[in-house]
């Protein structure tokens, strides 16, 4: 458990109210006595006023000037970087926003995110951010909800969002969504479609299904593959009608093994389509495979200058996910201006028909908990990605 306060570039001028100690001023009388000496009373005694303890709660003094957020991150095991590199993000953005009024002391969820949950509550936090994983947003929701205490996950499964828990994680059917539109409007009419087995696949494989419907396409083929078994599924794809557009819902370096053989396919100038995972991708602009592919993410403009300055504070480069963090106590902060110190989280706030803005654009919450973001269309070329469509401002465009 550490705590993260932000601390103040320069001095701030803030009134403060004076406090005056005085002592009783005491005479004594002495007694005269006729024979013998005098004998002369003792000097009184002042006794300092009797200092009252801070409430401790499980370990940790109460703050009456702060407000008290728990950052529920993995710090050790396999998911421990990614958590170190959120809960650093966090830090960077109390400092970038010089930031008094909120206090964050993270959790480390790697030994149960149940227990860290418990004693975050205990220790009096009214807000959780994080889990990473949906198991642990399981996990902790109950708990929370029970404390009135909401929480805002960094997962992107959707199964999770609800009864208090928000989901601030990169949703596929968003970015699914995103790109088949775009591709739509681009003149495509013909989808096909290679999802990997499991959770994932299966989730995309509906988002996908349903936004070619709402874009008003079709989708002539839809196939499921096994890691390794890639170039098979696109065999199939090869036995049915021509398509002008292919989905691969799976990670770009997978990606790149399908793409030679959809070439030698007669639909070999398909257009591929991606989903958020590429954007987590080092090296998309140095396999030639995936050049001209279309996939729908968050921007990257303001994540690369908050990746600058993370570097240079932390030398090291920050975990992509990072930037939900960094977002997670923006939103806070703008809540907190109107959340009295001591109260609960005002959680109907988080449900602001105007969103809020971050590192990755801009976003709300819909009534299913789930963050809908303005997502923006990029274009695989050699050395990177270019943008070939610009995510809307705000949700009133």
């Amino acid at each position: 458990m550490a705590d993260a306060v932000a601390r103040p570039q320069w001095r701030h001028h803030l009134a403060r109210a004076a406090v005056l100690l005085g002592a009783a001023a005491l005479s004594a009388c002495g007694t005269l006595v006729p024979k013998g000496p005098v004998e002369r009373a003792p000097p009184p005694v002042t006794r300092p006023d009797t200092v009252r303890p801070p409430v401790v709660t499980g370990g940790i003094p109460e703050d009456t000037q702060r407000h008290r957020v728990a950052l529920l991150v993995p710090l050790t095991g396999p998911n421990g970087g990614v958590g170190r590199s959120i809960a650093n993000a966090t830090q960077l953005a109390l400092l970038d926003s010089q930031n008094e009024r909120v206090r964050i002391t993270t959790y480390d969820t790697a030994a149960g995110a149940a227990a860290a949950a418990t004693r975050a509550i205990a220790e009096g936090n009214r807000l959780i951010l994080g889990p990473l994983l949906a198991e642990d947003v399981r996990a902790v929701t109950p708990i929370a909800k029970g404390a009135r205490v909401p929480v805002i996950s960094y997962s992107n499964d959707a199964s999770v969002a609800g009864n208090g828990a928000y989901l601030l994680g990169y949703n596929p059917g968003q970015s699914i969504e995103r790109v088949v539109g775009f591709a739509r409007t681009s003149g495509i009419t013909r989808f096909a479609g290679l999802v990997p087995a499991g959770v994932y696949g299966q989730r995309a494989s509906t988002s996908f299904l349903r936004a070619v419907e709402q874009a008003g396409g079709q989708v002539v083929s839809l196939q499921t593959y096994d890691r390794g078994t890639v170039a098979a599924a696109v065999a199939k794809l090869s036995r049915t009608s021509p398509y002008e557009a292919v989905l691969i819902a799976d990670q770009a370096g997978a990606a790149s093994l399908a793409v030679p053989a959809i070439r030698r396919s007669p639909s070999r100038t398909a257009r591929v389509l991606g989903t958020e995972l590429w954007n987590t991708e080092t090296s998309l602009g140095s396999t030639p495979a995936l050049n001209g592919a279309w996939y729908a993410s968050v921007s990257n403009g303001l994540y690369r200058q908050f990746a600058t300055k993370y570097r240079a504070r932390f030398s090291a480069a920050p975990y992509r996910l990072a930037s939900l963090g960094y977002d997670s106590v923006l939103l806070t902060i703008r809540i907190a201006r109107d959340w009295p110190i001591g109260r609960d989280f005002p959680e109907s706030r988080l449900r602001a028909a105007d969103g809020f803005a971050g590192l990755d654009g801009a976003f709300r919450f819909g009534r299913d908990g789930v963050a809908e973001r303005a997502l923006e269309v990029q274009e695989v070329r050699t050395g990177g990605a270019v943008t070939v469509s610009p995510a809307p401002r705000g949700f009133g465009e």
